[in-house]
């Protein structure tokens, strides 16, 4: 088992939101994050809408089995919908949760698009309390936000890898 050395928890990773669709971006970052952070799993946590957000053009259900799909081959990556349980789509609500219900070292995982309104996101200045906020490189988007310069660099480690030139909304042009 993978553990972190310094709390000897497993270490989890963390990757949420529609789905919208799933796609190829989703796969690439979450492979990533497994071998160069040394995670144990990652949960693809699907949330019924994004609050800051319209709503999504497909139902839950068919996001939850594309997911699915698409990460059948990949047995460290898990599909998870927790909005129920949880009564909320809120990323703190959800790590807050996980961190509560499993022994664990919580990783969360984002693209560097949502750095741009990560300060919006509800009680987004304790989300690095319960989870390190691993960001990958987007196309057209920077590190900089008015999240990492109230935060400081520090809560967010950046992982270097190729930018890739998809995203749900994309793809949904084509539908």
């Amino acid at each position: 088992m993978k553990k972190n050395k310094e709390t000897n928890q497993i270490k989890i990773g963390i990757l949420g939101g529609t789905f919208d669709p799933p796609h190829k971006g989703h796969l690439y970052i979450s492979k990533i994050a497994l071998k160069k952070l040394n995670l144990k799993k990652i949960l693809w946590i699907i949330t019924k809408k994004n609050p800051l957000k319209n709503e999504p053009y497909l139902k839950i259900q068919e996001r939850i089995k594309l997911s699915k799909k698409i990460t059948k081959k990949n047995k460290n990556i898990s599909i998870k919908f927790f909005d129920k349980k949880i009564r909320s789509s809120n990323t703190y609500d959800l790590l807050r949760y996980l961190k509560k219900n499993m022994k664990v070292n919580l990783f969360f995982l984002m693209g560097s698009d949502n750095l741009k309104n990560f300060n919006k996101w509800k009680k987004w200045r304790q989300i690095p309390k319960l989870a390190k906020i691993i960001v990958f490189p987007r196309k057209n988007f920077s590190f900089n936000s008015v999240a990492t310069k109230k935060l400081g660099k520090k809560n967010f480690i950046y992982i270097k890898s190729r930018k890739i030139n998809i995203s749900s909304s994309i793809i949904r042009k084509f539908w």
